[in-house]
């Protein structure tokens, strides 16, 4: 058994201790412990029964989404988003994911003086500061931040914050915060958009053309994100993959919704 696989029999078969609750959170996200076998690790449970309903997205969903984006992340084979199950919990069903510890000292977001990023950042747009001041919001003109940017592109991610970025000491990324995507219709809200209109890199197509192969209607991630999100979510998703493929560029703001979630971090 694999590192891997054996992070999610843990969150699989575990038994899972609340130890608090994480308040900024806008739906009920439970810091809790997870045990099994004389292994320990920490995780995030988020129980169906504790979302609450938007307008948009049928209610009682947004935990089988969260696992679906790391269904989506896997078979990138980018590992953007931490081991992420649905199970049955202390109160209910609801999506367990691995708790990562983000390392404060790694920023990839900025506030910038001045209508240029500068080296090695990509600009936002402009942010309100106070005062009436306005400073430029960048973000890292960062490989792993660009992957991320087509993933999101992908699942459609409606609420790409600030906070939902976890640099770790070892140099990898994480994402969280899954549970507003798939939407069939362009619902993408995001900080990253730093490479709109940019030629996708080589990795980018290459993962892309994974994952159309890896979408056909008999494939094992079709068949498992069936049991996730609705029959025409996945083919939106499908569509989204080759949409990509074909214009071989990051996509741009549509401008029939906000490009930028609120609050953007």
């Amino acid at each position: 058994m694999t590192t891997h696989d054996g992070v999610l029999e843990l969150l699989t078969r575990g038994e899972i201790t609340v130890r608090g609750r994480i308040r900024e959170a806008s739906n009920a996200a439970l810091y809790c412990s997870v045990a099994l076998d004389g292994r320990e690790a920490h995780c995030v449970y988020k129980p169906v029964a504790g979302e609450r309903p938007l307008w948009d997205f049928p209610d009682g969903t947004l935990a089988q989404r969260e696992v679906a984006a790391y269904e989506l992340s896997e078979a990138t084979g980018w590992g953007l988003v931490p081991p992420t199950v649905l199970r049955d919990g202390p109160y209910g069903e609801g999506m367990c994911q691995l708790w990562i510890e983000a390392d404060p000292a790694r920023s990839l977001l900025a506030l910038a003086d001045g209508d240029e990023p500068g080296d090695g950042w990509k600009a936002v747009g402009l942010a309100e500061v106070g005062e009436g001041r306005t400073a430029l919001l960048v973000h890292a003109d960062d490989p792993r931040l660009r992957r991320l940017a087509v993933l999101d592109a992908v699942i459609n991610n409606g609420d790409r914050k600030g906070g939902h970025l976890l640099p770790v000491a070892d140099g990898r990324l994480y994402a969280i915060d899954h549970g507003v995507t798939f939407h069939v219709e362009d619902r993408l809200r995001t900080l990253l958009w730093g490479w709109a209109g940019e030629p996708l890199t080589e990795e980018a197509l290459a993962a892309l053309e994974t994952l159309d192969a890896s979408l056909d209607g008999r494939s094992a991630l079709a068949g498992r994100l069936a049991e996730l999100i609705t029959r025409d979510e996945v083919s939106a998703v499908r569509s989204r993959v080759r949409a990509l493929r074909r214009s071989a560029r990051h996509p741009e703001p549509a401008g029939n919704w906000p490009a930028i979630p609120w609050p953007p971090v």
